[in-house]
């Protein structure tokens, strides 16, 4: 009798892993479409980087180019102003971040640890000031900056960025703080350690994921960033490297080879910090999916 129950039996278990089989072939199907339609974008930027002019404005597209060039890379080193504009993006994007950072951290650590009146109304506060983007506060942003006297100065934009990026920032990396024992900060203080030295021998360590997680996003916002840079910013030698790219639009034209080998060289900078810290990164997004 138990022979004959037994058949049955196996045979759903056997049903349901191929069920569960199928499934799994479908959702990597899924998956694997997305990914081509995401990195799509990408290649086409940079086969079209190495293809030669003519090449690009021809209508009989193919997916790689008949003949590869390196001149588009070569105009577009060599185009005015691009060094300055390396050197305006460096500095507008690095302070930002890490302005962004030290405040954030500062403020995450307060939130997460201190219980003051108005901390929810503040987090709240946090949440809906991040849903309102610069760019729909547009003119009253260039009106103060131009009151302070920050048009065409490169903490006038640093301000911008950091001030967008802060709420985000301050969020993440909360969501951190929380996660870690106060026992552990507790037992510092016993030994002699400062509430100040507790932090930044115990806890800022620790926050490296939630750190990482959000200097990426930081990093991204103010580096790819365009219309703010170029309302505030309106001296050539003064641009960031988005800015700079509309030098390749003229009366005559559009230069696609330059842009599109200037624009490849813009966006490797950034994935190549984000390769650097991809392990701490995914750790920091899920670092305070728990508790909060």
């Amino acid at each position: 009798m138990n022979t004959v129950k037994s058949v049955p039996a196996a045979g759903k278990k056997q049903k349901a892993k191929d069920r569960k089989k199928k499934s799994r072939h479908v959702y990597n199907a899924v998956g694997v479409l997305t990914f081509l339609v995401m990195i799509f974008p990408v290649y086409w930027l940079v086969v079209s980087s190495l293809r030669p002019n003519r090449e690009i404005r021809s209508y009989d597209q193919t997916l790689w180019p008949s003949s590869i060039t390196f001149d588009n890379f070569s105009r577009a080193v060599s185009y005015e102003n691009f060094g300055t504009a390396i050197k305006s993006s460096l500095i507008v994007s690095l302070t930002a971040v890490v302005g962004a950072m030290v405040m954030a951290t500062v403020a995450a650590y307060a939130i997460g640890r201190f219980r003051f009146y108005g901390r929810r109304v503040f987090m709240v506060v946090l949440i809906l000031v991040q849903l309102l983007p610069p760019t729909a506060m547009l003119i009253p942003i260039y009106l103060q900056l131009n009151d302070f006297g920050a048009l065409n100065e490169y903490w006038g934009v640093i301000v911008i960025y950091l001030v967008s990026t802060l709420p985000f920032a301050t969020w993440m990396i909360r969501g951190f703080v929380i996660n870690i024992p106060k026992e552990l900060e507790e037992s510092a203080m016993v030994d002699g350690c400062t509430q100040m030295g507790a932090f930044w021998r115990i806890i800022f360590p620790l926050l490296a994921p939630g750190l990482a997680a959000a200097s990426i996003y930081s990093l991204i916002n103010a580096w790819n960033e365009y219309l703010l840079a170029y309302i505030v910013l309106q001296d050539n030698d003064k641009f960031t490297l988005n800015v700079w790219l509309t030098n390749f639009t003229t009366s005559r034209g559009v230069d696609y080879g330059a842009l599109m080998a200037a624009s490849t060289m813009i966006a490797i900078p950034v994935v190549i910090f984000f390769m650097f810290i991809q392990k701490k990164m995914a750790t920091g997004l899920t670092s305070g999916a728990v508790k909060g």
